[in-house]
């Protein structure tokens, strides 16, 4: 931690996120929105070194341009979570329960923090109850920051702490069989987790909670979370990115974009912590080759299971697509691609982060939901009429098939046009 070098500097604000890059981001966006509506504010960013490297790295533009200064927190290391895992990127799913107890681990670490920055405010996020606990210790207030939607806090909120049996009021936000079985299983096999729940940022927060949303698309779930948490919702608008600084007009995707015409290329992106399995990667591949779609198709996989690109498709898929799609490994700039004229729809994991951008672009969602909270994303976007979701069959397992068919309907019918000028 640097010292302070401004001594006009009259309001410090100290960000806690969890561990995840979909956390972090939103906070730092937040960062420079409160920092551009304040100039005598400074804002600490706390978060371990492995995140705070992909800061660095990732973010140059906000934290050379605004005051934001990046603070260490030590989580305890162990033999099952070297540093390189205080992260959830990359982090192997057997290992988050022990994340979230390493993150437990932190209270003195960050004790020390308080200690040393004296805040006027934390702005803290899930997972970690014990934050604002001490910053109250301290006479410091505490708001809780929801970078996250509205609709899918509501239903988790309702579910969490409503009666058995209690219906969700709204209909078209709803956990299918499967989905329902498998949010039963994390909650029942995390005995902590109703105690490091989101749900108990709400009844930490100060008067207030903010939430990463806009009421144009969410203002019932807004107003019914307002009601369940019994705290004043404010919303914090979509949080855009900056343009990245790196020029990718020269780059192989961009002039692949420029060749091709209006609204005819689809994103195929499922973000930046979800894998796809070898099943679901075939159908995703036999669903392109059938809709006729130009495509972009950015794959990723864990750091312990890296994959050659021509091994993880289908058996000359490559050369059967060579002419109308291209497959990135790893990472594509995801927010320019969306920008571009020739891109007419997004087949989304739908994390917020995503179905923010894409409703900031005016792209239409081809939703194919993976975890969490994104089934609930994928059936707000069907409801505000941004997209359309492509439904698994009873086991949860998707068909080629069907993805061909929402990829026709958004690209080549009507009802993608629609949604394109809605949007």
């Amino acid at each position: 931690m640097e010292k302070l070098e401004n001594s006009s500097i009259n309001f410090k604000v100290l960000m806690l996120p969890w561990l995840a890059h979909g956390h972090i981001s939103p906070y730092l966006q937040l960062a420079r929105k409160l920092g551009l509506t304040n100039k005598n504010c400074h804002i600490y960013l706390c978060s371990t070194q492995v995140n705070l490297d992909f800061v660095r790295k990732s973010f140059h533009n906000i934290l050379s341009n605004h005051a934001i200064e990046l603070v260490e927190l030590h989580l305890a290391e162990t033999l099952d979570l070297p540093p390189h895992y205080h992260t959830t990127k990359d982090l192997p799913p057997h290992l988050v329960p022990k994340l979230i107890q390493a993150f437990q681990s932190a209270k003195s670490s960050f004790a020390t923090i308080l200690d040393t920055l004296t805040p006027d405010l934390l702005i803290f996020d899930a997972f970690q109850s014990w934050a604002p606990a001490m910053a109250a210790e301290r006479n410091i207030p505490a708001v809780y920051f929801i970078p996250l939607g509205a609709a899918a806090y509501a239903f988790l909120y309702h579910s969490l702490k409503c009666s058995s049996g209690t219906p969700f009021p709204f209909s078209t936000i709803f956990l299918s069989e499967y989905e329902q079985m498998k949010h039963e299983t994390l909650v029942k096999s995390n005995k902590e987790f109703m105690e490091f729940s989101p749900v108990r940022g709400f009844e930490l927060s100060s008067e207030i909670v903010l939430i990463k949303t806009c009421r144009e698309i969410e203002e019932k779930y807004v107003k019914h979370l307002s009601f369940l948490c019994g705290k004043e919702l404010v919303t914090t608008g979509p949080l855009s990115q900056e343009s990245n600084t790196i020029d990718h007009g020269e780059s192989n995707i961009m002039n692949f974009l420029n060749g091709k015409a209006e609204s005819s290329v689809v994103l195929v992106n499922f973000g930046s912590e979800c894998y796809l399995s070898d099943e679901e990667r075939e159908e995703i591949a036999h669903g392109l080759e059938l809709s006729k779609v130009e495509f972009i198709w950015v794959i990723r996989f864990p750091s312990d299971q890296r994959i050659a690109i021509k091994d993880a498709v289908p058996e000359g898929f490559l050369k059967r697509v060579k002419n109308r799609g291209i497959v990135v490994d790893g990472w594509a700039p995801q927010a320019e691609i969306l920008e571009h004229k020739s891109v007419g729809g997004f087949m989304s994991h739908c994390g917020w982060g995503s179905v923010m951008e894409s409703l900031c672009s005016g792209i239409p969602i081809i939703a194919i939901p993976m975890k969490f909270e994104q089934p609930l994303n994928a059936r707000l976007v069907a409801e505000i009429g941004a997209g359309l979701e492509v439904v698994r069959d009873e086991n949860g397992k998707m068909k080629r098939e069907k993805i061909a068919s929402a990829i026709k309907m958004v690209i080549f019918e009507k009802f993608g046009n629609d949604m394109r000028e809605k949007n």
